[in-house]
C-alpha cells in the first residue's frame, strides 16, 4: 500500500490475490489517542473437541506429533532503521523431522513505543507467495497509529517466498512472457492444445527442479511457523492480522494453535470447506460480476470506452477480435492477445481505483494500440521496468499445489474448463483446463480442516464488491469458525479495512481492547 495512511485511497495489490487469476493460474485511516489501555489477554484455554467443518471428519485436525512447541527458537535482532528491527529464525523443514534439515524465515518487527506496548501482533499480506517482511518497515502505512502505538507488529516472508528458505523458483525471468503473455487461451487445434501442456509440464519441473524444499512450503507447515516465531518473541499469546490469503493462513494458525491465539483479523477470506473448483468458480462469477458492475458503470456514457454506445457489446467484440488476430503494444516486447488482455482486466477489478486506468486501456486497445492492457497484465506479475519479475507467481502456484491433495490429469482439468466458462465465459473462454498442478509432487501435508476450535472470537472481515474473496467466501470462513465475527463492508475492492469507519473502529477496539463485535454490515 504505497503513500501515507489515507481512507478510501488505497489501491488493493496483486499480491494478495488468492485463487484464479489468469487462465493458467487458478485459485486467481486519523486516529483517537485516548492512552495507554491495560494489555488485555485473553484466558488460556485447552482445546475442547468439536464437529468439524467438514463431514468426513469427527474431531478437528490437530499437529503431527512434534509440533513448533517441541522446540526452541530465537531470534537476534539487528536494528533496520526506526523502531524497526531485522533478524532471522531457523526452523525445521518437517516439523515431523525436528533433527532434519532445517532452512531460515527472514522476519522483521516495527515496535510499539515503550510504555504504550499491548504486546506482539504477526501481519501477513496475501498470496500465497507473497513476501511480507516490508510490512513492518510500513507499518504505518498499513496500519494506523492506534494500532502501531499499541502492537509490536512482527512480519516475514513465509516458507518459500522472499528471503526466506526453500524458495520457490521455476522458470527464468526471459521466459515469464513464453508461459504468461505469449500462450493461446483458446487454441483451435490439438498442437496447441498440446503447447499448453507442455508449457504447465515445463514450468512444474522448474519448479521441483530449482526449489529446495518444495513439498513442505504448503499452509500448514507455515502456520507452524507462525508458533515458531511466537515463541521466539517470548510470547504466550500473539495477535494476528491477515490479508487475503492471509486469512486462510492466520485460520490454520488458530484451528493448530488456539491457546496462542490473543486476537486475529482475517480480512478477505476464502471458502474453506469448498474443493478447489468450486472455490476457483466462486472466484470467477465474483470477478465476472465486478467486471459487469464496470461495464454498467461505462454504459452511463461517462466512459472512455464505448462512450455512448454498448460497453458490454464493444468488449465482447474486442476480445474476440484480439483472439483472431493481436495487436501491438508500443516497443513491441508482446502483442496484446486475449489472454494478456483478460490478465489485464483482472488485474483492474482489485478495486475500483483502476477502473478508470482500465477504460482509456480498453479504448486504446480497439484503437489498435495494446499498451495500456499490456501495462495492466504486467502490473499484476509485479514485471519491473528492467524486464525482471519477482517470484510472486511462481510461489503462488507452487504453494497453492502444495495445500492441495489432488493432482487432475489433463482430461480432468479441461472437463473442469467447461464448468468455468459457464461461470465466467468472458474470463475464462474455451475448454482447455489450466492443468495448475497436474504436474506438481505430492504434497508432504495439503491444508488442514479449518474450526478455529478454543480459538476465542476471531473477526473476519468481507467486502461486497471483492471478486478476489467474494463476500459469500468470507461468510464461510465466518461461519467455519467455531467463534467468527463477521463485518461487512459496502466497497467495490479486495479487502476492507481502512476503507470504512465503521468497521476500522470495530476491528480497533477488538485488537486493543479484545472487544469483539458482533456480525455488523457497514454502509
Amino acid at each position: 500500500r504505497p503513500g501515507r495512511w489515507r481512507r478510501r485511497t488505497r489501491v488493493a495489490r496483486p499480491d494478495r490475490a488468492c485463487g484464479k487469476c489468469q487462465r493458467r493460474g487458478e485459485s486467481h485511516r486519523e486516529s483517537r489517542d485516548a492512552g495507554p489501555p491495560p494489555p488485555a489477554t485473553r484466558a488460556l484455554t485447552s482445546t475442547t473437541a468439536a464437529p468439524s467443518t467438514t463431514s468426513d471428519a469427527a474431531a478437528p485436525p490437530t499437529a503431527p506429533p512434534t509440533t513448533a512447541a517441541s522446540l526452541e527458537y530465537a531470534i537476534e535482532w539487528a536494528s533496520a532503521g526506526d523502531r524497526v528491527d531485522r533478524g532471522r529464525l531457523t526452523v525445521p523443514l518437517d516439523y515431523a523431522d525436528p533433527g532434519g534439515e532445517t532452512i531460515e524465515l527472514e522476519v522483521a518487527r516495527h515496535r510499539a513505543p515503550d510504555g504504550s506496548r499491548v504486546g506482539a501482533m504477526l501481519v501477513n499480506r496475501g498470496g500465497p507467495g507473497a513476501a511480507s517482511s516490508d510490512m513492518a518497515y510500513s507499518a504505518t502505512n498499513w496500519f494506523p497509529s492506534e494500532i502501531t502505538d499499541r502492537f509490536d507488529i512482527v512480519a516475514w516472508d513465509p516458507r518459500g517466498t522472499g528471503q526466506s528458505g526453500a524458495a520457490v523458483d521455476c522458470i527464468d525471468d526471459a521466459d515469464h512472457d513464453r508461459h504468461f503473455a505469449e500462450i493461446d487461451i483458446t487454441p483451435d487445434d490439438d498442437a496447441a492444445r498440446d503447447e499448453l501442456v507442455a508449457l504447465a509440464e515445463e514450468f512444474a519441473a522448474g519448479c521441483v527442479e530449482r526449489t529446495e524444499g518444495l513439498t513442505y512450503i504448503g499452509t500448514t507447515n507455515s502456520a507452524r511457523d507462525m508458533d515458531a516465531i511466537r515463541q521466539a518473541l517470548g510470547e504466550p499469546q500473539v495477535s494476528y492480522f491477515g490479508f487475503s490469503y492471509g486469512s486462510a493462513l492466520g485460520a490454520a494458525w488458530a484451528t493448530l494453535f488456539p491457546d496462542t491465539v490473543r486476537a486475529a483479523v482475517l480480512d478477505g477470506a476464502t471458502d474453506p470447506s469448498v474443493e478447489p473448483l468450486e472455490r476457483s468458480r466462486q472466484q470467477l462469477v465474483a470477478f465476472e460480476e465486478s467486471l459487469s458492475t464496470f461495464l454498467d458503470e461505462c454504459g452511463g456514457g461517462s466512459c472512455e470506452f464505448a462512450n455512448g454506445g454498448d460497453p458490454a457489446a464493444a468488449l465482447d467484440e474486442l476480445l474476440l477480435s484480439l483472439d483472431a488476430e493481436p495487436v501491438p503494444t508500443v516497443g513491441g516486447r508482446a502483442d496484446l492477445n486475449r489472454g494478456v488482455a483478460t490478465t489485464g482486466i483482472v488485474q483492474a477489478m482489485y478495486s475500483d481505483a483502476y477502473w478508470p486506468t482500465l477504460e482509456r486501456a480498453l479504448e486504446d486497445a480497439a484503437a489498435g494500440d495494446g499498451s495500456g492492457l499490456l501495462a495492466l497484465h504486467d502490473t499484476y506479475h509485479q514485471r519491473a521496468d528492467d524486464g525482471t519479475y519477482p517470484s510472486l507467481i511462481e510461489s503462488f502456484q507452487a504453494i497453492t499445489c502444495m495445500d492441495r491433495a489432488e493432482r487432475l490429469s489433463v482430461e480432468e482439468a479441461d472437463a473442469n474448463a467447461v464448468v468455468l466458462t459457464d461461470a465466467a465465459p468472458r474470463l475464462s473462454p474455451g475448454d482447455v483446463g489450466s492443468y495448475f498442478c497436474t504436474f506438481f509432487p505430492e504434497s508432504a501435508e495439503p491444508m488442514i480442516d479449518i474450526t478455529g476450535v478454543g480459538a476465542g472470537p476471531i473477526v473476519v472481515i468481507g467486502t461486497t464488491g471483492d471478486p478476489a474473496t467474494p463476500l459469500g467466501s468470507s461468510q464461510a470462513m465466518a461461519d467455519a469458525l467455531e467463534d467468527g465475527r463477521f463485518l461487512v463492508v459496502d466497497a467495490n475492492r479486495h479487502t476492507g479495512y481502512g476503507v470504512d469507519d465503521c468497521v476500522d473502529g470495530a476491528v480497533n477496539d477488538y485488537l486493543v481492547q479484545l472487544t469483539a463485535p458482533d456480525d455488523t454490515t457497514c454502509r
